[in-house]
């Protein structure tokens, strides 16, 4: 059984990826036609999901810059999931609002994961 006090479940930016996560799930893909099932439904489940795998999976390496390496491909993943919410916004599928809350979201994830990134590399610096 893994020590949950010691997991990547408990950093502020997978939590935080995590609530973006469950937005897009719950309130943008629904919204989306059956016709970007496909495309823009299936690019954004997999950019939001690889946004908290990236974080996890840093997490597990046993060194500092490796888990770097591995959120800098989450930020990325981020930048992505506001680029599909803009373009569904584009697309009229969401309103404004909702892509407004999806921003917010986006904007959390990023300040904690460069939070984190940053004391990662301060931390390998130290080491």
């Amino acid at each position: 059984m893994t020590d949950r006090k010691s997991s990547f479940e408990n950093l502020e930016c997978w939590q935080a990826g995590r609530d973006l996560k469950c937005f897009v799930r719950e309130q943008i893909r629904p919204r989306l036609p059956a016709a970007e099932k496909f495309s823009l439904s299936d690019q954004l489940t997999r950019a939001v999901r690889s946004i908290t795998a990236n974080i996890a999976e840093g997490y597990g390496r046993y060194h500092y810059l490796d888990e770097a390496k591995f959120l800098s491909n989450s930020r990325g993943s981020i930048h992505e999931v506001l680029d599909h919410l803009i373009e569904a916004r584009d697309e009229d599928y969401i309103s404004e609002e909702l892509l407004m809350v999806g921003r917010e979201k986006v904007d959390q994830v990023l300040r904690l994961l460069n939070g984190y990134r940053a004391y990662i590399i301060r931390r390998a610096h130290e080491s």
